[in-house]
């Protein structure tokens, strides 16, 4: 058997290459269309969650965060996770009270986001819940959650999304006006949706549908200047979360 010649085996390694250069951004393409779709479906079941919560509790969604704090022990409850610290135990996190501490943990992880996380404890992260108009929370103008038929344009309004800022993770979505329920919050900026899957950003409904989209917003009343690269509002107004 003749053996290649050095010529042979250097065009044979540049047709590799070659083909390589070619291959490599079709397998990266089709990566982050993968992470895209498996983004949407964990927002889509966020949502059935959020509802199966609704039915149980008189039809009000869950509250997005509260504290509570008891012979020592502190409990942070937050939608997507609870913390659990203080007394003689190590801090623990639980599954929050979207799933009503019951598992399911991992769908909150969103498979684009790498950073860190809103709280350093958190295991899973990546989205975040409409805090302005929805879930409300212990120390917001209005503290109690929205109830379901409340919500007037349910195929319209955001409930869940990519959360993301300029230091990472958020768990609390914000309208970037000013609104009944947040009135007196300030940094509209931290609570932004990240543009991560190809320059869009995914988003659940009240209805249940979610879909990817491209407009960025970054106008807010604390200051567009404040807004990551990368990151925005879901509207101009407030349109998108409840107005």
């Amino acid at each position: 058997m003749r053996a290649f010649t050095l010529i042979e085996l250097l065009v044979v390694m540049g047709i590799v290459v070659v083909v390589m250069a070619i291959l490599l951004p079709a397998l990266g393409i089709a990566r982050q269309s993968a992470q895209r779709v498996q983004c949407l479906s964990n927002l889509r079941q966020m949502v059935i969650a959020a509802n199966i919560y609704a039915d149980r509790f008189h039809g009000s969604y869950p509250i997005a965060y509260y504290s509570d704090n008891s012979g020592g022990v502190v409990t942070d409850y937050a939608w997507d996770l609870t913390t659990i610290s203080g007394g003689t135990e190590p801090t623990r996190v639980v599954a929050g009270l979207l799933w009503e501490g019951k598992g399911a943990g991992a769908i909150q992880q969103c498979p684009s986001f790498d950073g860190d996380a809103n709280w350093l404890v958190d295991p899973f992260t990546g989205y975040n819940y409409n805090t302005s108009y929805i879930g409300h929370g212990q120390f917001e103008t209005v503290e109690a959650p929205a109830k379901m038929v409340a919500i007037r344009r349910p195929v319209e309004v955001a409930i869940f999304g990519d959360g993301q800022w300029g230091d990472g993770a958020n768990k609390f979505m914000r309208a970037p006006w000013p609104s009944a329920g947040d009135l007196g919050f300030i940094g509209r900026w931290g609570g932004t949706q990240g543009f991560r899957h190809r320059g869009k950003t995914n988003v659940a409904f009240c209805d249940g549908h979610a879909e990817s989209l491209a407009d960025r917003f970054v106008e807010n009343a604390d200051g567009a200047e404040n807004v990551a690269k990368g990151t925005g509002f879901l509207s101009a107004d407030n349109r998108a979360y409840g107005q």
